[in-house]
């Protein structure tokens, strides 16, 4: 898992580089490298930390 994904806890809002369209997401769950985020567009996606890398919303 990147140092990035790493820092994640749940509440925390983030986004996909690699899929815009599925707007801010929510972090559910952080464990074992599978993220849990709960997208607007999207809906609820599971996540290998080792391959995606989520980047922090701020004053969203």
């Amino acid at each position: 898992m990147s140092e990035m994904n790493a820092i994640l806890e749940p509440g925390m809002l983030v986004r996909n580089a690699d899929q815009p369209d599925w707007g801010v997401g929510q972090v559910q769950s952080n464990i074992g490298g599978k993220l849990t985020v709960n997208f607007r567009e999207e809906g609820k996606v599971v996540l290998d930390g080792a391959r995606v890398i989520l980047e922090i919303v701020h004053n969203q």
